[in-house]
Parts: C-alpha cells; sequence; structure tokens
C-alpha cells in the first residue's frame, strides 16, 4: 500500500493532485433565489441611499459566501436572480430554475438553499454542503402556563419523594431499634417504691427526630450511644444535601413559565386529529414524502393530499402565515434552517419541536466540469474547517434577529427538569451505609456489654466470698446522706420521655435483657 509522509505534503505536491485553476478577465456567471435570509433585496446602503451598481442591491448569507469564494478564487461576478430552484419534469426529463439554467450553461455558479439531491447530483456539480438541514416541524408558541398550586413539589422527582419518604420511616424504625438494643441509650431511674431502666426512644419520639432533622428544625431529643450517632449524623447530611438542592431547583421552577407543547414528533401530528400539517407543493421537501416507504410519513402524505387546498402552500410564507393564524391547529414541515430563522422574527410566536424528518445539505452547484469546481469545493471546506460558515450564520440568523439570542439551543420553552433519582442516589447510598453500620454497632455494643457484665458480676462473686470485718455502726450523718448508688439519670422520666419496664434489678450494672439465672446468681 501507499504511505503518505507529513514531509511531503507541501504546497506543491498539492498543486500536482489538484491543478490550480484561474478563470481571470471572465465574469462568472451566479444564480441565486431570493430567500430570506440567505437573499434578500435591499432598498438602501448603509449611507441611507438606494444602491447604485451590480449585486449592490442584494445582501443575505449566499451573497457573503459568494464573495468570500471570488475573493478565494480571484474571479470577477454577476448576480443573476431566478425564480425557482429546479424541479424536474417526469414527462420529458427537463429542468427549469436554477438547475435547468446550470444545465443549459446559461449560468456557471449558483449560491442558493439548493438542497443536494440524487436527481440533482446526476445533472449538476454539487460542492460539500455549506450547511446541513432537514424537514422540521413548525407550530405556533403555546402560551406560557404559570406555576401551579403544588408546583413547590416540582424540584424534585416523585421517585425521589417516594425515596426520601422510604429513607424517613427506615431511619426512624433503625433509631428505635437502636434504642431499645443499646445498652447505653437506657436510664436507670428510682422512684419512691421502685427503680426502672428507661429509652427515650419511643416510636413517637423516633419520628418526631427524624422529622425534626427533616426540617432542619432540630428536636429536644439526641442519641447518645456511638450507633445513635452514625444514624443520626447519616440522616442529617442526608437532608442537608436534600434540602439543598431542593432549595436551589425550587427557585428556578417558580420563576420559570412552561410551554406545555404537545408535538415532539412526527407521530405525534400522525396521532394527533386535532391538528392538520402541511409542506411546499414543490421542492425537496415534499419530493421526500413523495419517495418515502415509511408508514408514518406515508400516512402523512397520504392525509395531507386529502386536504391539499388547506394545508399545501407554493412558499414558505404563506405556511408560515398559516401557522400564526391558527392558534395550535396547524403545523408545518419546512427545512431546519428556516424554521429557525422564522422563529427568530416577530412577532415570535412560532418555534421549531423536535428532531428532524432527515437529513441533507446545501451545496454550491455548478455546470457539469466546470473548471473551478474543485476550487469552489475546496474553498467551502476551508471555510467550514476555520470557522467562518459558523460566523456566516450567526449573523444572518441571530445578531440580526427579532427575538434575542438563541443560538446555543434550539429549545425555546424555558423549562426546568426536576431532580431524578439518578441525580441524588449518592446521597442516598450514603444513608443506607450509615443504616447499616449503626445496627451492625448497636450489636457490638449489646454483645459487649453482655460479656462486660458477666465478667463484673464473676468478680464480684469471687469478693463476697473473701471473710469481710463486721461493719462500724452507721452514724446519723452517713444514713442522712445515704442514697441509691445508682446515678441520678432521671432527667429524660421527668421529662416523659422513657419506656415503663416493670421492677429493675438489683445490682448496678444488671440491664434489661440479663437473663433469670443471672438474677439467683445476683441475689
Amino acid at each position: 500500500t501507499d504511505t503518505w509522509m507529513s514531509s511531503e505534503l507541501t504546497e506543491d505536491s498539492f498543486k500536482t493532485i489538484i491543478p490550480e485553476i484561474t478563470v481571470q478577465n471572465v465574469t462568472q456567471r451566479v444564480a441565486t433565489v431570493i430567500e430570506a435570509p440567505f437573499v434578500m433585496k435591499i432598498k438602501q446602503n448603509r449611507n441611507g441611499m438606494p444602491p447604485v451598481g451590480p449585486n449592490l442591491d442584494l445582501e443575505g448569507y449566499c451573497i457573503d459566501l459568494i464573495e468570500a469564494l471570488a475573493r478565494s478564487e480571484q474571479f470577477e461576478y454577476q448576480v443573476y436572480v431566478s425564480k425557482d430552484y429546479g424541479d424536474k419534469n417526469e414527462t420529458d426529463g427537463t429542468w427549469n430554475g436554477i438547475i435547468g439554467q446550470l444545465i443549459n450553461k446559461e449560468r456557471d455558479i449558483a449560491v442558493a438553499p439548493l438542497t443536494i439531491t440524487e436527481d440533482r447530483e446526476r445533472v449538476v456539480d454539487f460542492s460539500k454542503p455549506f450547511m446541513n438541514t432537514g424537514i422540521s416541524i413548525m407550530i405556533k408558541k403555546p402560551d406560557k402556563t404559570k406555576p401551579g398550586v403544588f408546583s413547590f413539589m416540582d424540584p424534585l422527582d416523585s421517585s425521589v419523594w417516594y425515596c426520601i419518604a422510604i429513607g424517613f420511616l427506615a431511619v426512624s424504625f433503625v433509631l428505635y431499634f437502636v434504642g431499645r438494643f443499646s445498652p447505653y441509650e437506657w436510664n436507670v431511674v428510682e422512684d419512691s417504691k421502685e427503680r426502672r431502666a428507661t429509652t427515650i426512644f419511643s416510636i413517637s419520639n423516633t419520628l418526631w427526630f427524624s422529622l425534626g432533622a427533616l426540617m432542619q428544625q432540630g428536636s429536644d431529643i439526641s442519641p447518645r450511644s456511638f450507633s445513635g450517632r452514625v444514624i443520626g449524623s447519616a440522616w442529617w447530611f442526608f437532608t442537608l444535601i436534600i434540602i439543598s438542592s431542593y432549595t436551589a431547583n425550587l427557585a428556578a421552577f417558580l420563576t420559570i413559565e412552561k410551554l406545555v407543547v404537545t408535538i415532539e414528533s412526527a407521530d405525534d401530528l400522525v396521532g394527533n386529529p386535532t391538528i392538520k400539517y402541511g409542506t411546499k407543493k414543490t421542492g425537496t421537501s415534499w419530493k421526500f414524502f413523495e419517495k418515502s416507504t415509511i408508514e408514518t410519513f406515508v400516512r402523512m402524505k397520504k392525509e395531507m393530499l386529502e386536504n391539499a387546498d388547506e394545508v399545501l402552500f407554493t412558499d414558505y410564507h404563506q405556511g408560515v402565515k398559516k401557522v400564526r393564524e391558527s392558534k395550535g391547529t396547524y403545523a408545518f414541515l419546512l427545512e431546519s434552517a428556516m424554521n429557525i430563522y422564522y422563529g427568530q422574527q416577530e412577532p415570535c410566536d412560532t418555534m421549531m419541536v423536535g428532531d428532524t424528518l432527515d437529513t441533507k445539505g446545501y451545496g454550491v452547484a455548478t455546470y457539469l466540469n466546470y473548471p473551478l469546481r474543485h476550487n469552489i469545493n475546496i474553498a467551502v471546506l476551508t471555510m467550514k474547517e476555520k470557522g467562518e460558515l459558523i460566523k456566516l450564520k450567526q449573523k444572518w440568523w441571530f445578531d440580526k434577529g427579532q427575538c434575542g439570542d438563541q443560538s446555543a439551543s434550539k429549545e425555546t420553552t424555558g423549562t426546568q427538569s426536576a431532580l431524578t433519582l439518578s441525580n441524588v442516589s449518592g446521597i442516598f447510598h450514603i444513608l443506607i451505609g450509615g443504616l447499616v453500620l449503626s445496627m451492625i454497632t448497636s450489636s457490638l455494643e449489646y454483645f459487649i456489654h453482655r460479656k462486660c457484665s458477666v465478667w463484673k458480676r464473676n468478680i464480684s462473686q469471687k469478693r463476697y466470698d473473701l471473710p469481710v470485718p463486721p461493719p462500724p455502726p452507721p452514724s446519723r450523718s452517713a444514713c442522712s446522706s445515704s442514697k441509691s448508688k445508682f446515678p441520678d439519670t432521671g432527667l429524660a422520666w421527668e421529662n416523659g420521655f422513657t419506656s415503663d419496664l416493670g421492677p429493675s434489678n438489683e445490682q448496678e450494672n444488671l440491664m434489661p435483657g440479663d437473663s433469670e439465672e443471672n438474677k439467683r446468681e445476683m441475689s
């Protein structure tokens, strides 16, 4: 196989591949069609005076493109306006419009929104596309809807709301489990009759704790054990992220008025009996429906033919006017470049919806074997790679538009999407991890405490077996100051956050859950 070395790709080597062809002192005849914003007539120049001289009464995207090609290839030109792009007569095979003029060599070059098609490519030469386009759907902009009564729930997707509710119940349950299982969440209180072990984490209190944290208000109870603090920290971090995300998204939802669009594709048009649709009677858009074998487009063609007098028009202006006067009951099918342009013109009441139905491009056409066809093709590619074609489109579609610069996107609905579960799934993973870690830690605390209790009992039993001298007689002061050796932990009891478990054990370190055998050992 042949290989190319970068050092061999010099300017001279390119000239051997594509010979440099010039047509100096020969005025090129350029054909075009009046179609805004590609080619438009101007009534006065920059100085406010009527234009004087050839080509000075025209402006637009294609006029700038012609001038750029002329500078690149160093030729003079004269622009001739044609009435039509060119259609083929199926009876005798002849062409009219610009294509017919190129075939008959009445014109040398055609610079216009001329769609590259198979039939046209057979009779003329096309350059690489200078603009990509496709059949799109134009509808009248629907009225904006204001936020509803329950719009405050829109910032989060329904799946997120469900998961928050499940997380709330799960945290409450695990906290209740920790409060019952961990020995460090219990208090021993004493009244005049008995001593009791109590915990503040009842069902109602755990629900109140979870709700207070979710509402960023806190509560008057808090866990004391390590396992309880693990689940509390995980829940606090979860609510911090959720509330922050909700607040940030809520501001956008309450300030943006939404456009409710019912049509997003060709299938939506076919399935909506209240909306009629149509296109130009002639041109590549109608040819697309005539040749298409896709079921949706075949049905669309049939329906358009049944209502041809109402939905098919001879030019774009009539179709756009029908859309603006229809109050949402008519959709016009036209090429996306024109759709975007009309959407930028006053009264700014049309919009493009959905994706294009096909993909095609506009190209510079010449008659077959035109000497400059390769040079023009290279010039178009060079302008595309340098971004000059993008600048031209920005200039004539948006900079000169009347509805604001919307070049960044075809979307003009101003919608704001709700946060879905995938957006906040990470914080749910953290919460689940906190729940699992809390339950494991609580179990470890329980079993460690059990082991320590047994060890303390064994030590106490050995101490009781040793001879002990009789105690001295108690003094009055000692008796008066003698109280329960249990610490005063009755704050939670006095506040009512206790769960009565019945009479307590006699020994200090005997906690709920100890067996009856251990009780007898201690007695």
